[in-house]
């Protein structure tokens, strides 16, 4: 599965609130490499976790052994049952804070986003949840990528689907993988 998927999003946050604390520093990636042991007598490394949670660079795929692991750390049996449970949340989840959702927008309106450390998009909304990017400051993000996305939450990681770059097929995408978002403003 693609680490930057939802699922495993979902799977990190729940990590997070459990442990009561952010996974962001090494010691933190050590820390729940212990915590796994500790739930399931399995050993996932910090890198695996660095990798997993976007600290470093790696694989683009999280391996089903991994996710297995994670999950029956979590108290599920396997991560089969960790999406079922998602699925049966149904992702209801009240979004209660400060957030943009293409239903309030118009064709032509433009977002405006920042997240750590120094980066600045402004999307224009091209209508029907795809966007275009118009301005990219310190981003991967270029002038005239486009994607579609459907909610920008304050705090969140914002998930671009179809990501396009010059002539690349569409890719998934995560920006604030780390923070989440820092600003959000229709302009």
């Amino acid at each position: 599965m693609n680490k930057t998927s939802p699922e495993i999003h979902e799977l990190k946050r729940r990590f997070e609130d459990q442990l009561r604390r952010k996974i962001k520093t090494p010691k933190d990636f050590i820390f729940l490499s212990g915590v796994v042991w500790d739930r399931t007598h399995d050993t996932i490394s910090p890198t695996t976790l660095k990798r997993l949670w976007g600290y470093i660079d790696g694989a683009d795929q999280a391996r089903s052994s991994t996710l297995d692991i994670l999950s029956k750390a979590l108290g599920f049996k396997d991560w089969d049952d960790f999406l079922a449970d998602v699925d049966n949340k149904g992702g209801s989840d009240l979004v209660v804070s400060p957030h943009v959702s293409v239903d309030d927008l118009k064709e032509g309106s433009r977002v405006a986003v920042s997240w750590n450390p120094d980066r600045h998009c402004v999307f224009l909304y091209l209508g029907n949840t795809n966007f275009i990017v118009e301005e990219s400051r310190n981003s991967k993000l270029k002038k005239g990528d486009t994607f579609s996305a459907t909610l920008f939450i304050l705090n969140e990681p914002l998930f671009l689907n179809n990501l396009i770059q010059g002539h690349n097929p569409p890719v998934p995408f995560v920006i604030g993988n780390r923070d989440g978002l820092k600003e959000i403003e229709v302009l």
